[in-house]
């Protein structure tokens, strides 16, 4: 993990699906769950969903807070 995609995390917007348009930060819990159980999208996108996931899962996301805008 790096500061990088720590920043992507809440800037980046999800590029399809149910949550288009939604800051990965900002992505709920049981859509994370729902890519850890049927596996993440490949490259860059996949790693900063598995990376959201788990500070989500590991009750972390506040720590982002500071790098929202």
């Amino acid at each position: 993990m790096d500061s990088d995609s720590l920043q992507k995390l809440v800037t980046m917007e999800m590029p399809y699906g149910k949550y288009k348009g939604r800051v990965l930060a900002d992505l709920p819990g049981n859509y994370l769950n729902w890519f850890a159980r049927e596996g993440f999208p490949s490259g860059e996108l996949g790693r900063l969903l598995a990376l959201m996931h788990e500070i989500d899962h590991n009750g972390l996301s506040q720590l982002l807070a500071p790098l929202r805008r």
